[in-house]
């Protein structure tokens, strides 16, 4: 029966996008420094009648903030367009949104202006009225004669034309235009730090990508040739009639896949499962070598559960055993030793074997090659590695940051 594997779809990742609660923050902080420095003014010039300008001025603000909100779902269209389109589309539109918000701020202050005159005209102790036309009259003392009090009136503002409606609401719009440009500016960087951070974080997901698939296709290339170096062994006895050591050893090696399977490829494990892990595997071996293999661990209590890549000391064990003790007769003993030094793991595997026979470096170099990747790809260069002979065998050591589960 064949097995089809299947990708499956992958959603297309949402763009990045200011989220609603820090537009409507912006606009509000925007729209209050309004109201406050236009009601600071209005109390420095003394307007009067504060209370009626200022329930309009509020008026006016909330209703700036809608607007201003209807000119962000406009320039939303244009989030993930060129900055040279975003600016076009902010001057663009801006221009009606601050026409409107102007017209509107007509209509509230429009049925206020009488009550403003005659407040102005009490408190200067002047005679203002309009006439049938619209014009704003001021009643003047005039001398004509003997005629004592006599008044005449003088325009000192003309009734309203369009063209004066069109230049008030201009004037009142053009002020609105920038501070929506000013908001359309805030928006935009407030956009830019949010693309920033999702690109800076789609890197960082690329970049653990590739470095999970780089653990992984080097944890990989550790089973096959342990499967194959046990299939040989599982021969030999076979082909010897060792059938009580072959049936040992299918045993042990059922039990070092279902114990090295049960973890994630790139995941760490703790260190003493990496030490039953290598005394399982060295169990196994121990059938074809029941004299001759003398092993020795050391893993002090308190570095126990320090994490390891998986499998990450199986080259070198596998090393000690096809250089060391495969090629002589005597017993060759396989050290597996772990201390802590400075807060870094020290992990040493060593034999008292022959070294390194000549002739066999390209096969022993690519084990160790595979371990100094993967603990470069998985700490960086913040490591150390040192393989080579020692008087009296060879010995490999390893240092890793030292780290430890936490616990809840």
């Amino acid at each position: 029966m064949s097995t089809h594997n299947f990708s499956e779809p992958v959603a297309a990742e949402a763009p990045a996008t200011v989220s609603f609660r820090t537009v409507l923050v912006s606009m509000a902080v925007l729209w209050a420094t309004y109201f406050v420095l236009t009601t600071v003014r209005s109390l420095v010039m003394d307007f009067g009648l504060q209370f009626e300008l200022g329930w309009r001025r509020l008026l006016v603000t909330a209703i700036g903030v809608g607007f201003t909100l209807v000119l962000w779902l406009l320039l939303r269209l244009f989030d993930n367009r060129a900055l040279w389109l975003k600016i076009s589309a902010a001057i663009v539109l801006a221009l009606p949104v601050a026409l409107a918000i102007g017209q509107v701020n007509y209509w509230v202050f429009k049925d206020l202006s009488p009550a403003m005159e005659q407040a102005y005209a009490q408190k200067n102790n002047l005679n203002l009225r309009r006439d049938e036309s619209g014009n704003l009259l001021v009643e003047v003392p005039v001398q004509q004669g003997d005629a004592a009090g006599a008044t005449q009136s003088v325009i000192i503002e003309p009734a309203e034309t369009a063209s004066d409606f069109w230049r008030k609401l201009l004037d009142v719009a053009l002020g609105r235009y920038f501070l929506l440009l000013a908001w359309a500016s805030t928006y935009f960087a407030l956009l830019a730090g949010v693309q920033a951070r999702a690109s800076q974080q789609r890197e960082e997901q690329f970049r653990s990508a590739a470095k999970a698939a780089e653990l992984r296709s080097l944890r990989y290339q550790v089973n096959p040739h342990f499967l194959f170096n046990t299939l040989n062994s599982l021969s030999a006895l076979v082909m010897t009639g060792k059938t009580d050591s072959a049936e040992r050893m299918i045993q042990t090696i059922s039990r070092f896949y279902r114990h090295s399977l049960a973890n994630e490829p790139t995941a760490d494990v703790a260190l003493r499962d990496e030490f039953d892990l290598q005394k399982i595997y060295l169990d196994i071996e121990a059938v074809r070598f029941p004299t001759r293999l003398v092993t020795v661990f050391d893993l002090p209590a308190d570095l126990e559960e320090a994490r390891v890549p998986g499998m990450i000391l199986q080259p070198l064990v596998e090393n000690s055993v096809k250089y060391a003790v495969s090629p002589v007769s005597r017993p060759v003993t396989i050290t597996m030793a772990a201390r802590e030094e400075f807060d870094r793991l020290v992990i040493t595997v060593g034999d008292d074997g022959p070294g390194v026979p000549q002739g066999t470096r390209h096969g022993f170099g690519i084990g160790l090659a595979n371990v100094r990747d993967r603990l470069e790809a998985r700490f960086g260069p913040d490591i150390g590695f040192v393989s080579a002979p020692v008087p009296g065998g060879y010995c490999t050591e390893i240092r890793i940051p030292l780290s430890r589960p936490r616990h809840a």
